[in-house]
């Protein structure tokens, strides 16, 4: 392994990622009955038809987990070495 550079005390930002080509949310519905999960989907009614599909099937299953997976990026803030101004 090599070590290319250390940089001590560098100030770092954290926020969603917001990169050409990054991925938006991804939302999940999980039956809080039977742990049954719908897929993952990048959009809402995807995840939402699922849930009430699975209410029409099994009708004393009526409560859901939302999970929305966000994704974020870590970057240079400015005065850090590897901070590039646009």
């Amino acid at each position: 392994m090599t070590v290319r550079s250390v940089i001590r005390h560098a100030d770092w930002t954290l926020g969603v990622d917001l990169e050409p080509g990054a991925s938006g949310p991804v939302y999940e519905l999980e039956c809080t009955t039977c742990l049954d999960r719908s897929d993952a989907a990048e959009e809402r009614t995807p995840p939402e038809g699922w849930a009430l599909s699975h209410t029409g099937r099994n009708t004393d299953h009526r409560g859901y987990r939302a999970i929305v997976t966000s994704f974020f990026r870590v970057t240079p803030a400015p005065g850090n070495p590897l901070y590039e101004e646009a």
